[in-house]
């Protein structure tokens, strides 16, 4: 890993800001925002957000999103403001889903700005740390916001609107030990010495039922890979609250949908405690990084050495804290989405660690289907080539193929929310991952977020690095026979995100595969949407909710089939 993070250097980035009065006079309509010296008396950099929207269901900085119930949002970055000192948002700020803030028709909002504080150490780049909620801008504790409020709107007034940063978001609450559940925090060597400064890594821990009575025991250890977990997922010790009023899921169409998670939540308590369960540790890892709520559980030229600091560091603590096997047959990695990418991530790059991977809906696994178009063959990410017509790429679909978004919008979206990489997005950290350090101490973007242009250097790097089926292909020699049998893919064909396609073309390889063979299993859900994993009883809302259930008595399968002749295969069975 190449630390690059340290010294000074200036930044360029769209919509960096000057103070009210210093700042050519601009036309169209102008948002002067400031924040009091009670607030903080230290100057402030980050990125500035203004919020504007005509719903009033919820804090405007809650209402930008990708699909069409999205509201607007303008954002400029701010160096060095201080207490008092007004940064104006106008007609240079990038916005989305309406670009300009002069083409926001006139009428009557609710408005309010917020500021993701960024915190530079003395380092090359300026980025917001995480603060416990797993890179969430709007939710992450210490950033100032404003109180909404209402305004008549008119494009066609040049005199500014002001706010003022009068709230900021209080820390999070640390979530409670119980019997079943520990909570885990270290600081990382590795980690802490990329960063230049005290860097950790978080778990939470499921114990098996009888860990306390059966202090002989050694247990396996299965990893639950995912976004940031503010808690184990999908765990409740205490019956379903009766008076919990229920809400509406927009995307499974369903009523009381928080009353069905807690149903399902407490039924993985009672069976977890139950006979018959298997005994295993369940780890679910907390790995932010200042570019998203997960590092993708890999070494990064940006993010730091994620990898090797939780193979090397955090598992092994928690095999010696609680009576784990700590070795690589017993060790099994499951999970959905990203947490899927980062399952068959941990078996290619560390194929000794692990006897299995469990692999739903995985980000792209095959860069020749970057969603739903390849990175390598193709020059734009937005459109298709073409000399007559710009045709959008979509990013989103229903399992209809109707499509909610392209993917312009959604990267237009992340740019709105933050230059150079920062947004917290989905294809920032992507890049933030995959990408060499661009010689401003960012990620090298992978295309050109204005226009799409997609650079063909960065894309070799990703495919040596990061695309896994490539890796398979190139190295199936060697990895081969350290990977057979453990590979198990389950994938909807209609994946929101296109996810499917890259497994398509991955499903071609192990099928094909010899010497050895690869003897994986690939499954497809029919017409089954984001995040389906391979459970063809159920709808997809609730087979989403039963991960643990679904995957840990195949782990156990896994295991018993494919284990060292001297290996522990009782004390954990009771």
């Amino acid at each position: 890993m190449r630390n690059l993070h340290f010294g000074m250097m200036a930044i360029t980035a769209i919509g960096v800001t000057a103070p009210l009065g210093a700042q050519r006079a601009t036309s169209g309509p102008q948002f002067a925002v400031s924040f009091p010296s009670s607030r903080s008396p230290a100057a402030q950099d980050g990125r500035l957000l203004l919020l504007i929207s005509s719903d009033s269901s919820a804090e405007s900085r809650f209402q930008p999103a990708d699909g069409p119930e999205t509201q607007l949002v303008f954002g400029v970055n701010v160096d060095g403001l201080r207490p008092g000192q007004a940064a104006i948002v106008d007609g240079k700020a990038f916005g989305y889903p309406i670009t300009h803030l002069r083409d926001v028709p006139a009428g009557h909002y609710r408005v309010q700005a917020l500021l993701n504080r960024y915190r530079g150490d003395g380092h090359i780049v300026k980025l917001p740390p995480d603060r416990g909620e797993g890179q969430q801008w709007n939710r992450k504790p210490g950033n100032f916001y404003s109180t909404p409020r209402w305004i008549t709107f008119d494009p066609k007034k040049h005199e500014a609107v002001r706010l003022v940063l009068d709230q900021e978001i209080p820390p999070l609450p640390e979530p409670p030990s119980t019997k079943y559940v520990r909570h885990e925090r270290i600081r990382s060597e590795l980690l802490s010495k990329f960063w230049g400064k005290d860097v950790y890594l978080g778990a939470h821990v499921l114990l098996p039922w009888g860990f306390d009575e059966h202090p002989d025991a050694r247990y396996p250890l299965a990893l639950s890979h995912g976004h940031f977990p503010d808690d184990i997922g999908g765990w409740r010790e205490v019956p379903p609250d009766p008076a919990l009023k229920p809400d509406y899921s927009a995307r499974f169409d369903l009523k009381g949908y928080n009353r069905i998670q807690e149903e399902y939540a407490y039924q993985l308590f009672k069976e977890w405690t139950g006979p018959g369960f298997p005994r295993a540790i369940v780890v679910e890892i907390q790995h932010p990084t200042p570019y998203y709520d997960d590092s993708y559980a890999v070494n990064s030229e940006n993010n730091g050495p994620y990898g090797d600091a939780i193979m090397k560091e955090l598992i092994p603590y928690i095999e010696k804290k609680y009576r784990g096997i700590g070795a690589g047959y017993a060790r099994i990695t499951y999970g959905g989405s990203t947490g899927g990418w980062e399952a068959m991530a941990a078996q290619v790059l560390y194929p000794d660690e692990f006897n299995g991977a469990f692999i739903a809906c995985p980000d792209p696994i095959d860069f020749r289907f970057y969603t739903n178009f390849n990175l390598y063959d193709e020059s734009n990410a937005y459109f298709p080539a073409s000399k007559w017509k710009q045709t959008p790429r979509p990013a989103h679909r229903n399992y209809l193929g109707q499509v909610q978004a392209t993917i312009q919008e959604t990267n237009y979206h992340e740019l709105a929310i933050g230059t150079l990489g920062r947004s917290g997005g989905q294809w920032d950290i992507w890049q933030a991952v995959y990408s060499p350090v661009g010689d401003d101490g960012y990620p090298k973007p992978i295309y050109d977020k204005v226009t799409g242009a997609i650079d063909k250097s960065v894309a070799d790097y990703w495919r040596e690095h990061y695309d896994l089926s490539y890796i398979l292909r190139r190295d199936w020699s060697a990895l081969g026979p350290k990977v057979r049998g453990k590979l198990h893919i389950y994938v909807g064909d209609m994946d929101n995100y296109y996810l499917n396609d890259a497994v398509y073309l991955t499903e071609d390889f192990l099928k094909a595969a010899k010497d050895p063979p690869a003897d994986a299993e690939v499954d497809y859900g029919d017409r089954a949407e984001h995040c389906w994993n391979g459970d063809h009883t159920r709808a997809n809302a609730y087979s989403r909710l039963r991960y643990h259930q679904m995957f840990l008595p195949r782990i156990i399968d896994q295991m018993r089939k494919h284990h060292p002749v001297d290996a522990d295969t009782l004390s954990w069975r009771y």
